[in-house]
């Protein structure tokens, strides 16, 4: 079994005289919950709706749980589920009647998933209230629940809290990380708020102009972005002797050019000045530094932008 929910090779998609996507080598590991982040217009949704079969590659081949070219992919994407471009509600329907007709259309035997997928996206109580009274959070939930029928393994998502109050967000991010935790949902969400991905994703893909300029994991991303109390002294070497004596940390480096990165107390950095001041060291740069989720993004699209 592929360790691959999805991956491409050279993918490319031409609307026309405009390229929306460029050679691109995503791979999605299963069991990720992997934040495809870019500007509007950069190719997300457009790799997105190639991989739900939406629309087809100009050239360049898709991968979905190890499967390739026609009929196999047309199996392999009976194990998705997916909102994009808002979820397909019937308005004057409540939720289980919405439920109960996707699963007639997905040809799904047998109601009982009705009354658990009301469950498992919090919408059991709303009885027969119409799906055009619910709040833009309901809704949201409730198109999940339709893209949960069947039980699907890969989970792909279109900007789903787009729109959403901060509350109406912080329940879709507890439902999704619950729907990966506990049962083991690959989820592929396109979004362009940065800080809510940062919160659920375990993956990331950066796009840009088409083209996937980065691929990185949590952990790369966190390293990328970390804070860090840039110092330079007289003394580097002493520095280091009492940044290990007098602050009990090893957490830091030091560059050729005797600067020194120190990766702890970065919220108390007047605990590192008075211990410095105190081994007899004169202090002639002292701030800290490092980029945040949003200045690392802007950077590598920055960059981009030159290459």
């Amino acid at each position: 079994m592929s360790e691959y929910v999805m991956r491409t090779n050279q993918i490319s998609k031409q609307y026309k005289q405009q390229w929306a996507l460029r050679q691109v080598n995503l791979a999605i590991p299963k069991g990720a919950i992997y934040g495809f982040i870019g500007q509007n217009g950069a190719g997300k949704s457009t790799m997105i709706r190639l991989a739900a079969g939406l629309a087809f590659p100009t050239s360049g081949e898709l991968e979905l749980f190890g499967a390739t070219g026609g009929q196999a992919l047309t199996e392999a994407r009976r194990r998705i589920g997916s909102i994009i471009e808002g979820p397909a509600l019937y308005p004057q329907m409540s939720a289980a009647d919405n439920l109960e007709a996707h699963r007639l259309l997905k040809g799904i035997p047998g109601r009982e998933c009705v009354k658990r997928t009301l469950e498992l996206v919090g919408l059991e109580g709303t009885g027969k209230k119409k799906a055009k009274n619910f709040s833009l959070g309901m809704k949201q939930r409730l198109g999940l629940g339709i893209a949960l029928l069947g039980d699907p393994e890969f989970l792909i998502l279109d900007e789903p809290i787009n729109g959403l109050d901060p509350m109406g967000v912080v329940e879709i991010r507890q439902l999704l990380m619950k729907l990966n935790r506990e049962y083991g949902i690959t989820i592929l969400i396109s979004s362009h708020i940065l800080s809510e991905l940062h919160l659920l994703a375990t993956h990331f893909g950066i796009i840009h102009h088409g083209r996937l300029l980065e691929q990185l994991t949590a952990a790369e991303l966190n390293a990328n972005c970390q804070q860090y109390l840039h110092i330079k002294v007289d003394d580097p070497h002493r520095a280091a002797f009492v940044i290990e004596t007098a602050l009990s940390t090893t957490d830091y480096e030091v560059s050729p050019d005797g600067t020194i990165k120190l990766f702890q107390f970065v919220h108390t950095p007047g605990k590192v000045s008075t211990a410095l001041v105190g081994g007899g060291l004169v202090i002639e740069q002292f701030m800290p530094m490092g980029a945040d989720l949003e200045a690392y993004f802007t950077s590598r699209i920055g960059g981009a932008a030159h290459e």
